[in-house]
């Protein structure tokens, strides 16, 4: 489907059960428009990858994932050259390698052969692209999912402002590649670190935090159609007051989702003390933060049990 409106992307995550709020839609709208790349930033699971995850699919487009991680170098994310594979074919052709220096007038000629032959083993048949390379030489456009930017250090931030400012990578051997197709880029980040000022501003900033409480119920029923509405506002405002406790890790938008579909699972129609025992493993996974919520039970649940 052709994107021509903020409304198109609203339609096409929603079919994809994703519901986005109008700034969700206006920043993805824009970056597919301006060929920008989105840095979405938020809480984890809030919904930041599953959004790249939803657009690539509802387009029909492939979803080229780099996640990142300390320690991750260019090799990783960029491209390699696939040695067993050449060594392997270095011993295979090992006659032939001797019968072509052998040939050589003198030993400028025999250099001069073994550099072509360099150039040979240098090609795109031995090199192992990875996620970059591949968004880049991709012969239809792609998704590039760069996930938790925040965790490599600076450096490895900074080549890949330099590859995102112009969606170019240049091998040595081979030289520069330039994309067919410009890729639509999601950066997501938890904020483990501050990024440089020089990538927030090469790319469309949007901050997902916890939805609303009517958004919430709305991505529920998405999910769970079967669902019925009362008990889905009952789980939403539970989640909620859970998120206003003193834990070490609030429930987010992927909890809420699993917690309902344990409560279909186990065709539990109302929340009370009891049942929010035995499924607080579903919202919580943390032994001190579950304590707290029982501790506070009467809190969370409200008027509902």
């Amino acid at each position: 489907m052709s994107i021509k409106s903020v409304k198109d992307v609203s339609k096409v995550l929603k079919e994809q059960k994703y519901i986005a709020s109008k700034e969700i839609a206006t920043i993805v709208y824009l970056a597919i428009r301006m060929k920008r790349p989105v840095l979405v930033e938020g809480p984890a699971g809030v919904g930041k990858t599953e959004l790249a995850r939803a657009m690539a699919d509802a387009l029909h487009l492939e979803l080229i994932h780099l996640q990142c991680y300390e320690g991750i170098d260019e090799t990783k994310a960029i491209y390699e050259w696939e040695y067993a594979k050449q060594l392997l074919y270095t011993q295979l052709l090992k006659e032939k390698i001797n019968e072509l220096i052998g040939s050589s007038k003198d030993l400028a000629h025999a250099i001069q052969s073994l550099d072509e032959l360099e150039n040979a083993f240098f090609s795109e048949h031995f090199l192992l692209q990875r996620p970059l390379l591949k968004a880049i030489t991709s012969k239809k456009q792609s998704v590039l999912l760069i996930d938790e930017v925040d965790k490599p250090d600076p450096e490895f931030e900074a080549y890949l402002l330099e590859v995102l400012n112009n969606y170019e990578i240049t091998i040595p051997e081979i030289g520069t590649q330039k994309p067919r197709e410009i890729p639509i880029v999601f950066l997501t980040s938890n904020a483990n670190r501050d990024l440089s000022d020089a990538l927030k501003r090469r790319c469309l900033h949007l901050f997902i935090d916890y939805p609303s409480q009517d958004l919430e119920c709305r991505i529920v029923a998405s999910r769970f159609p079967e669902m019925n509405k009362a008990l889905i506002a009952k789980l939403v405002s539970s989640i909620h007051r859970i998120r206003e406790l003193d834990i070490k890790k609030k429930p987010a938008i992927s909890e809420t989702i699993d917690w309902a579909e344990s409560l279909l699972t186990l065709n539990i129609r109302n929340i009370g003390p009891g049942e929010l025992r035995r499924t607080l493993g579903i919202i919580s996974k943390y032994k001190t933060d579950m304590d707290t919520i029982m501790m506070n039970s009467d809190t969370v649940l409200g008027d509902f049990s």
